[in-house]
């Protein structure tokens, strides 16, 4: 039987910038993936924003990943030249309620160490985005957006220079915990079934994540690892494109946990709105066109110019979140499950946004995961 010392589950963006941390050229690390390509779900179907940690309980590994991955990513993109913009982000206040609110928020974003955020003023929303209605604003300088496809081929590559193989069209079946470690199935694309083993599991599995522990023995809903159906989307503005924020322009938050339907520029001058959130027993990535009016009521309270003939649906994906409906939001997963009887099981499950952010601070953390076993603690 094959044997490998690393196994990741998942080639999405989290799983990659993992692999090209922990690969070395001393190490057998294998990648595995069930798509034919990287990041065929929820890392190709999101904002692609870079967040400034603003939202996170604080001590969250959510507030304290995006905080680091802010800046690492920043310094990733700006080395590797990897296509990105630092836009900035406003957090607009349309009324005295949503006014209200900012202190608290900004409360928040500081409790977080969220760098250079300040309210400011009517007027001084208006000097930087002309076109944007608010009473006031939070205005979030480290804020913006990425090219997440060029960031998760530089992280594959760079685990592949190191040493890593990185294997498409395979899909894990069965994880059984052996003396030397853990005896992984799968299938092929083309149906034909193997079994290596391997040292150690990182469970980067997205979507699959719940499912790929309950492999692994861990009971899912006991764990409050299953993942919920939770369905984002977008629609694209079609029309004024010189009207465009240049920034990223949000909502002040709801109490459902998301962020609220917001503007993303993107890297060729377009402008995407969303993404709405809503939980479903369907997997499919149709974009329903009956939300066109809920969109545009949504965005018109802060871009006065919009029209509705501007907006057409764009794209939809699914978020491994483990929120269910009317929760607040519930912090990442990230486990080494010896508790449970599984040395050598690290698991990443519930890693939604910030994920794409926090991307390059999670590899150095599971990186330290990696060490602390090798070290024996």
């Amino acid at each position: 039987m094959e044997k490998v010392d690393i196994t990741i589950i998942g080639a999405g963006v989290v799983g990659l910038a993992i692999a090209a941390n922990v690969s070395e050229k001393s190490r057998n690390v294998l990648v595995v993936e069930k798509h034919e390509s990287f990041g065929q779900e929820t890392s190709s179907r999101n904002s692609e924003v870079i967040h400034a940690s603003i939202y996170y309980p604080k001590n969250s590994l959510k507030g304290k990943l995006c905080l680091e991955g802010n800046e690492l990513l920043y310094e990733l993109c700006k080395k590797y030249k990897i296509s990105h913009k630092n836009t900035g982000k406003l957090i607009v206040a349309v009324n005295d309620e949503d006014e209200a609110l900012l202190p608290d928020l900004l409360d928040t974003a500081m409790n977080n160490g969220a760098k250079g955020v300040r309210i400011i003023s009517k007027d001084e929303v208006k000097k930087l985005e002309p076109n944007v209605e608010a009473k006031a604003a939070i205005h979030c300088p480290t804020s913006g957006i990425v090219d997440s496809h060029s960031l998760m081929r530089h992280y594959e590559a760079m685990a592949i220079e190191k040493g890593a193989n990185v294997i498409y069209g395979i899909e894990v079946d069965s994880i059984d915990k052996t003396g030397e470690g853990y005896n992984v199935g799968y299938k092929d694309r083309n149906g034909e079934k193997g079994i290596f083993n391997t040292r150690i599991i990182i469970n980067c599995a997205g979507l699959e994540s719940g499912n790929i522990s309950e492999l692994a023995g861990i009971n899912q809903d006991e764990a409050g690892y299953r993942i919920q159906r939770c369905k984002g989307i977008y629609f694209r503005v079609t029309h004024g494109i010189e009207k465009f924020p240049k920034m990223l322009i949000y909502p002040v938050p709801p109490i459902n946990g998301h962020v609220g339907i917001h503007t993303t520029p993107d890297l060729g001058g377009g402008m995407r709105l969303g993404p709405h959130f809503y939980w479903t027993d369907e997997t499919d990535y149709n974009v329903d066109g009956s939300f066109k009016e809920y969109f545009f009521n949504s965005a018109r309270q802060f871009l006065s110019f919009l029209k509705i003939e501007d907006i057409q649906p764009d794209i939809a994906g699914f978020y491994p979140t483990r929120q269910k409906p009317g929760e607040g939001l519930i912090d990442f997963v990230i486990k080494h499950e010896k508790e449970r009887g599984l040395d050598n099981f690290i698991n990443l499950v519930g890693i939604e946004s910030p994920g794409l952010t926090a991307s390059p601070a999670i590899g150095r953390y599971v990186k330290g995961m990696i060490e602390e076993i090798d070290n024996g603690k």
